[in-house]
């Protein structure tokens, strides 16, 4: 097999970490390879902040639900949509930036994930492991306070890095059938493959937690979308400049 794809195929999170640093060096390196990723219109939204003091690391674990590991992974990084540095540059022309706009807001969160799957795979491909953190989103507003982050910029994800002291077994993923279609979207014949999937994902979590979880996917989504998901994020953003026009 090529050994890119088994790579990519062989992801997992990692939340637990030796107490080995990363090269300064080799984290430059990871964020260049995140910069190559594709940028819609070449906007380039993103910002990357690494957090290093250990103050903030704690606080910002508390506000993620207590993610110890945000504190304990060699380093920790913050992936910002960003697009306060290109409205800028109307300024310097004469122009008036059109902000709020549900676009925009789409473009920078989505080249803010694609930078980060980068620095992921590149991580990866040395021997690091990463876990993402979308608990930071439980409370961006005092995120965001403690990183000073402007309007025009919002804290999309953490990102925990580092050397693993573990090495989890792969989480089972949708079969290709139910998620690759052809032509149109179809799923008169999923129901059979997602009843087989929750099978597998329910034998995941017994041999992961000892048999102390026994959950199907379906039974996890349906609790996951049967109840408020930050309902604070669209106040929060709009607070931020991302307006949604």
């Amino acid at each position: 097999m090529n050994p890119v794809i088994k790579l990519l195929k062989s992801h997992r999170s990692i939340r637990k970490f030796s107490d080995k640093t990363i090269d300064k060096e080799l984290l430059q390196e990871l964020i260049v390879a995140g910069q190559s990723a594709a940028t819609s219109s070449f906007l380039q939204g993103v910002t990357v902040i690494r957090v290093s003091n250990s103050d903030v690391r704690a606080q910002i674990a508390e506000l993620a639900g207590n993610q110890t590991y945000v504190q304990k992974a060699a380093e920790f990084l913050v992936f910002c949509a960003d697009l306060k540095r290109s409205s800028d540059c109307c300024r310097q022309y004469g122009k008036e930036a059109e902000k709020g706009y549900t676009e925009q807001f789409i473009i920078a969160t989505v080249d803010t994930a694609l930078f980060a799957q980068n620095v992921a795979t590149a991580a990866e491909s040395v021997g690091l492991g990463i876990c993402f953190i979308g608990g930071i989103r439980n409370d961006p507003a005092k995120v965001s306070e403690l990183l000073k982050l402007p309007k025009g910029v919002y804290p999309v994800f953490g990102f925990c890095l580092g050397y693993p002291a573990q090495d989890p077994e792969l989480k089972p993923r949708l079969p290709l059938s139910v998620i690759f279609k052809e032509e149109a979207y179809t799923d008169d014949k999923d129901g059979q493959a997602i009843a087989e999937y929750d099978q597998q994902v329910t034998e995941y979590y017994r041999t992961r937690t000892g048999g102390r979880k026994e959950m199907t996917w379906t039974e996890q989504m349906s609790d996951f979308l049967a109840k408020q998901s930050r309902p604070h994020m669209k106040e929060f953003l709009k607070q931020q400049g991302f307006e949604m026009k």
